[in-house]
């Protein structure tokens, strides 16, 4: 009997029990944050989950891994007690303990790091498993009272965010929900069928009211682009010279808004100018796109004004990320689209919410002296490398929450070494015994979003909400802040936060950001804080101090709180260009790789669910079919791909949807999932990327190897 059948025979056992439609929003790593509709079954358990029709940008959709997650929270595997380590590291093997035990052991470990190598020998280390603000940056709140070392969050969206503040001054954009009044929507570098469905719900609209066309810009035929009207199908990495292309055509052919360029921009004779050597013949020779479709999309955006440009993450997780942000987000202000309703450009709206998280994280106790570690440069840290720990002692113990590095770090083969090591002590704070709580000393019990109170904000619309607790959490698990407070306890860490409840916290936040307070959130269930039209499409002016949308940018001063610049930032093109510095095919590693997104899996939640599992299957690498024939690899092949950090071992699918030299291999499948064990970012560069830090996921060079029978 599956998962399902059992969690429907046990909802067909209570026939008669009480079913409830209660309200929270989707915690997980996804711009969406979907309002939900959730059956509380008894009071005790959940069944059916439903995107809500009360919130206008969920509009009743959500994924269909979500819509399942009964089978996640009752979940016959997930962790239930806590555990100590009996055998070897990574071993598994592991035998139940008290939460006064556990806690008691993780506080003398860390005690035992504070005394013999100081306080910043203990590293913290979390990421978005919850979004929530309360589960997920809580842990930060111990960090800074007790000066342990510092993270500093990398491995998302620090490319991307600085690419688009460098052209509008800050991370906000048009009311996503005006894709629906558009008459162009161009989804760029982003797969919103598998990773933020609500957008093709507006597009949909779009499409069936106002006959609306969608444009989709990436570097393999999705599962987005095989419903687009236009498909740009590019080489990875070159998003900058087809921006650049498409520019060149504007101006040429006198599609350039003169009127809003003098208004509204900055330094527009100087980008024409610049752009005069950026013919569209030159941006073929880069991004493979053909001369004809490059000046027909730029006819198409130049003779659509309400052309509204939904810009992702996934063009951005390259070495030249930012820059390529930066030049797609330059389209609109050329052409003067953000003059009309449905036109514009909108990424992330970052900017909005203005949430006073001092509490939360006890952001008045930071002591800026205290080290900021990378937390995409794990692998480098825990293996002592003197530049990654700031030349400070090394890390002795950690407490993990909301991630798994094991899996989805990058530079696998350092993650690895390091945490195989034998003087470092690490407590994982899990819903299931992912492989990263494999590798650990003390595993501990998580609560799920509906076992808890917490406050949300959607990156992807505009809408805060407070996510209540709506049943309680099966047998020992207990949130991140109630560990927080058992560990602060402990270790004598003394703020305000760990003597409150998180409804208290959530309450107290929300007063001092002048958001009110938690009852009335609350009561409206989703609250709408999107900008009036003006402000939405800066007719009032840009947020930089000059008014203007910034063509040329300055990337050390990008307005985001960052930890400092790095990289090659001082190399970097103030104007729009197609920025060189990718990884590049050789001889010795004639591929290009990325790791895009799969559609069941998010990052490495839903691995454990069966229905994901089955829509997924074991890891595959897509491949062009001439790329398989010359190497005489057949679609189900096992193949080795490889590069200077390491190796990995999946199975070929033969896939006509990408250029030559290019291979797409989705999601982050379990390391063990693979032949061999070693997952794919095995083969990705820990290097910060410019300006700011970040990973370049999907700009990789790989050789390919077929494994014989």
């Amino acid at each position: 009997m599956n998962i399902q059948t059992k969690i429907d025979a046990k909802a067909d056992a209570k026939v008669g029990a009480k079913i409830d439609i209660r309200h929270s929003t989707c915690p997980h790593d996804c711009p969406s944050a979907c309002a939900l509709d959730i059956e509380v079954i008894g009071g005790a358990t959940i069944g059916r989950v439903r995107g809500s029709k009360q919130q206008s940008y969920t509009a009743g959709v959500v994924c269909a891994k979500v819509a399942r997650y009964a089978e996640r929270i009752h979940h016959p595997e997930r962790l239930m007690h806590p555990m100590r380590r009996t055998g070897p590291k990574g071993s598994g093997q592991f035998a139940r303990i008290s939460w006064d035990e556990a806690l008691d052991e993780i506080a003398a470990k860390f005690d035992a790091a504070e005394r013999d190598f100081g306080a910043e020998a203990v590293w913290p280390y979390y990421y978005a498993g919850t979004m929530g603000l309360v589960m997920r940056d809580g842990i930060n709140r111990l960090a800074n009272v007790k000066k342990y070392s510092r993270f500093y969050g990398t491995i998302c969206s620090t490319i991307a965010r600085a690419g688009f503040a460098a052209g509008t001054g800050k991370v906000a954009g048009v009311d996503p929900r005006e894709m629906a009044r558009s008459d162009l929507v161009v989804v760029w570098g982003t797969n919103p069928v598998n990773t933020q469905v609500n957008v093709m719900t507006h597009v949909a609209r779009a499409r069936k009211e106002r006959g609306a066309k969608l444009a989709v810009i990436d570097i393999y035929d999705n599962d987005t682009m095989k419903q687009a009207d236009i498909k740009i199908l590019l080489r990875p990495g070159t998003d900058g010279a087809f921006a650049c292309g498409v520019m060149h055509v504007l101006f040429r052919d006198g599609l350039a808004d003169r009127g809003y360029l003098e208004k509204y921009t900055d330094a527009s004779p100087e980008l024409e100018a610049h752009l005069a050597t950026r013919t569209p013949e030159w941006a073929s020779d880069i991004c493979g796109v053909s001369v004809t479709e490059i000046e027909a999309f730029a006819h198409l955006v130049g003779t659509t004004k309400a052309t509204f440009f939904r810009l992702g993450y996934g063009f951005t997780r390259s070495r030249n990320g930012a820059a390529q942000m930066h030049a797609a987000l330059c389209i609109p202000a050329v052409t003067g689209a953000w003059q009309v309703e449905g036109g514009g450009a909108f990424f992330n709206n970052a900017a909005l919410w203005k949430f006073d998280k001092t509490l939360i994280e006890g952001l008045d106790t930071i002591d800026p002296t205290t080290r900021l570690l990378d937390q995409s440069k794990v692998g480098r840290v825990l293996t002592g490398d003197a530049e990654a720990l700031h030349h400070g002692p090394p890390v002795k113990a950690m407490l993990i929450q909301n991630t798994n590095p094991i899996a989805v770090a990058p530079e696998q083969a350092k993650v690895r070494e390091g945490f195989a090591r034998d003087d470092l002590f690490v407590a994982v704070h899990e819903q299931f015994m992912t492989e990263t709580a494999v590798m650990a000393d003390i595993v501990l019990p998580a609560t799920m979003f509906i076992e808890h109170d917490d406050l949300y904000y959607g990156g992807g619309h505009q809408h805060i909400s407070v996510g209540a607790k709506l049943i309680d959490a099966p047998g020992e698990c207990r949130s991140n802040h109630e560990v927080l407070q058992g560990l602060a306890s402990r270790l004598g860490a003394s703020n305000r936060g760990f003597e409150m409840t998180p409804r208290e916290i959530i309450d107290e936040t929300l007063q001092r950001s002048g958001r009110g307070g938690i009852d009335a959130l609350q009561q409206e269930l989703w609250r709408d804080l999107q900008p009036d039209f003006r402000t939405s499409h800066y007719l009032d002016g840009f947020a930089h101090a000059d008014g203007k949308f910034h063509f040329k940018a300055d990337w050390s001063e990008v307005p985001m709180a960052n930890a400092g610049l790095m990289g090659a930032w001082d190399a970097m093109p103030s104007f729009p260009d197609h920025w060189a510095v990718i990884e590049q095919a050789d001889d010795a590693h004639p591929f290009r790789l990325a790791t895009s997104p799969s559609r069941s899996f998010l990052n490495t939640s839903f691995n454990e669910t069966p229905s994901s599992k089955a829509r997924e299957g074991a890891p595959t690498v897509m491949m062009h079919p001439d790329d398989a024939a010359r190497l005489s690899i057949a679609d189900g092949d096992a193949v080795t791909l490889g590069n200077m950090r390491g190796e990995t071992t999946l199975t070929a699918r033969i896939f006509p949807g990408l250029r030559h030299g290019v291979l797409i291999a989705e999601s982050v499948h379990p390391n063990k999932s693979h032949i061999g064990g070693r997952g794919i970012n095995m083969l990705t560069g820990g290097e910060a990327v410019a300006p700011y830090g970040g990973v370049a996921f999907h700009d990789n060079k790989v050789w390919v190897k077929k494994v014989p029978a």
